[in-house]
């Protein structure tokens, strides 16, 4: 299988990080004009909590997808550079990322934390999936 099949979904993670920032800044310039944040607070990230509610769900969400996709995406990498590649690869790779697509939509909209807690560990199933089966190509 080609080195890039694993790349595909390395890259769709990336377009959707992408998607999700479009979607916190049209969230907090929407909200902006009716949000005061002091000055000395609005240089930190506690002063993203003046907030409201819809608008912090969409920027938590947005930091949620530089924390555990980080090594997801050092994973891709190192399988297809190890030329380790295979169906099992891509599709433990293309359930992360459909995943972490559902976790956002949950956490951004309806914020039903039971939900995003079971999507969440699923994706970590997907994730340790591929860790696990390069560490045993590895070692």
């Amino acid at each position: 299988m080609e080195p890039s099949a694993i790349l595909q979904p390395a890259l769709a993670l990336g377009l959707w990080s992408g998607v999700v920032m479009l979607w916190l800044a049209r969230a907090r310039l929407k909200a902006a004009p009716t949000t005061r944040i002091p000055r000395d607070e609005a240089a930190h990230p506690s002063g993203m909590t003046y907030f409201p509610t819809e608008a912090r769900r969409v920027g938590d969400n947005y930091n949620h997808l530089f924390e555990q996709p980080t090594l997801f995406y050092a994973m891709v990498l190192l399988i297809a550079v190890m030329g380790h590649v295979d169906a099992l690869a891509v599709a433990c790779a293309w359930s992360f990322v459909m995943l972490r697509i559902v976790h956002s939509l949950v956490q951004a909209t309806v914020n039903i934390v039971a939900l995003r807690f079971v999507i969440f560990l699923l994706s970590w199933v997907a994730l340790l999936g591929l860790i696990g089966r390069e560490a045993l190509a590895l070692f």
